[in-house]
């Protein structure tokens, strides 16, 4: 019964456009734009109908409260009094970004047979610093069957970004695999976001097999691109890896070590030459989900911004008319994450377990996600100006809509957590 489950984030009321992620271009582009979380809310939500009409198993992360009163307090203050920047930091809806939520090690790969999730600290954007928390208590609640390891945060300053800078490769998603960390080198326009140590403290923690382990290092041409986690130049499913060319520092290197610890591995490279990092970063080509189909093939599911790039979007019909692995490709619309600097592949942890092994109320299927879709239509804020975020009404409603969302769910614990 193990299988890969995908658990997006479920975007909060509080999504709005503060252009708070240095070195995220789509983030900074869209500062000062009116946001509207209710229809971000409805994308999110088509894209895992998709996902299930695909065959896949699908389950749910949930918003955070926010604003982080929490987090304010530590900083001896409270929203009302906040200067704005905090304010904004305090509200930010990143969470919804379930990619950066946690590593996820299958119990396969792990020495004591049991599923490690490490929660991520996001040490390097002080808007992303006071996620992980909310995110470990729904980590424990998820898995908290004995099948799961779920550990606190690699200690700062060495900063940890989840599984967006973490890939794995294996024949089938239940048996052992390879495990890819990828981490960067500060020194360019933008700040490297996962360093060395967290990955190698990540590693040590899950009992991985340092054999079947790799520290592969971010290209600096990709993150000063605007690549500021891996996932936006690079994913993997299984024995397949799809990548830029410019992705990785060493990347001969890099392949050789993949091909001498799987051999069966599949490369699927897109050359610079045929589409540029600023097109695939711009289409977020790379932040796709790669996943297997019920029938063993793959599909990629795409944001729509790479239908409409046209390089991309030439190279792509030319990838599933060939003879490779990837045959199917499909397209969601996830704008309002896609403004603010995530596409599909951000809005999901993938775990592969039991669904048996999970607390039920993170998973979901249409008549649940029905459930969700009408608490999000009768409370989620209609649009977001950033320059009413100090509005204590609007402040009201987005404390009001996600107790709504909780209470529907049997999940009131995590009210103020």
């Amino acid at each position: 019964m193990v299988r890969e489950i995908n658990f997006d984030g479920i975007i909060g009321p509080s999504h709005n456009y503060a252009g708070l992620s240095h070195g995220n271009l789509a983030a900074t582009r869209n500062a000062g734009e009116i946001s509207r979380p209710r229809m971000a809310a409805l994308q999110g939500i088509a894209k895992m109908r998709a996902n299930l009409a695909l065959g896949l198993t699908q389950g749910i992360l949930l918003p955070h409260p926010r604003p982080d009163a929490r987090w304010l307090a530590r900083l001896a203050t409270d929203y009302a009094r906040a200067a704005p920047h905090l304010q904004a930091q305090a509200l930010s809806a990143s969470a919804m970004w379930a990619a950066n939520a946690a590593t996820v090690s299958p119990a396969a790969d792990c020495d004591d047979g049991r599923c490690h999730l490490t929660v991520a600290n996001l040490v390097t954007m002080p808007h992303r610093s006071h996620e992980w928390p909310a995110t470990l208590k729904q980590l424990e609640l998820a898995f908290a069957d004995p099948a799961f390891a779920v550990h606190g945060p690699v200690p700062a300053p060495f900063g940890d970004e989840g599984a967006a800078n973490h890939m794995r490769l294996c024949e089938t998603h239940g048996t052992a695999g390879i495990e890819v960390f990828v981490y960067g080198v500060s020194g360019g326009p933008f700040p490297a976001r996962q360093h060395r140590e967290a990955c190698e403290t990540v590693a040590r923690a899950h009992g991985l097999d340092p054999a079947r382990t790799l520290f592969v290092r971010q290209s600096d041409e990709a993150i000063a691109a605007g690549a500021f986690h891996n996932d936006v130049v690079a994913v993997a499913n299984e024995r397949v890896l799809f990548a830029h060319e410019q992705a990785f520092h060493d990347r001969d290197g890099f392949f050789a070590d993949l091909r001498g610890s799987m051999p069966s591995v599949e490369i699927v490279e897109v050359p610079a030459a045929r589409v540029s990092l600023a097109d695939a970063i711009a289409s977020y080509l790379f932040n796709a989900q790669l996943v297997t189909l019920a029938d063993g093939g793959m599909a990629l599911i795409l944001p729509a911004e790479a239908r409409a790039n046209e390089p991309v979007w030439t190279w792509l019909q030319e990838l599933v008319a060939g003879n490779g692995p990837i045959r199917r490709l499909e397209v969601v619309d996830v704008r309002e994450s896609m403004a603010n600097g995530g596409g599909p592949a951000c809005l999901r942890l993938r775990v592969v377990a039991d669904p048996a092994t999970i607390d039920p109320r993170f998973l979901v299927d249409d008549a649940k996600l029905d459930r969700i879709e009408a608490v999000i239509e009768a409370h989620w804020p209609e649009r977001i100006d950033p320059a009413d975020i100090g509005d204590p009404v609007l402040i009201d409603a987005i404390v009001a809509a996600r107790r709504a969302l909780l209470e529907a769910f049997d999940l009131v614990g995590l009210i103020d957590s």
